[in-house]
């Protein structure tokens, strides 16, 4: 079973979450201002570099509107 960042499920989850991001117009550095977090913090994790642990995962999701659970059981349906 794959694990961490090279998940393709974990990739595919990401990758929504940078379609959402783009979809709403906001740069990587206007979500991490809505986060607390650095610009750096969104490019790390939307390139692989950082894995986004569970409760970080939600957090970005809630200020792309996205429905973390919802997306998380779409990705886990994703064959690798």
């Amino acid at each position: 079973m794959a694990r961490g960042i090279h998940d393709s499920r974990y990739r595919w989850v990401i990758e929504r979450l940078v379609e959402a991001r783009k979809k709403l117009g906001l740069s990587q550095e206007a979500v991490a201002q809505r986060l607390g977090k650095p610009q750096q913090y969104v490019s790390r994790y939307e390139t692989g570099e950082r894995r986004l642990d569970i409760f970080e995962y939600l957090d970005v999701a809630e200020v792309l509107s996205v429905d973390g659970l919802a997306l998380a059981g779409e990705g886990s349906s994703q064959i690798g």
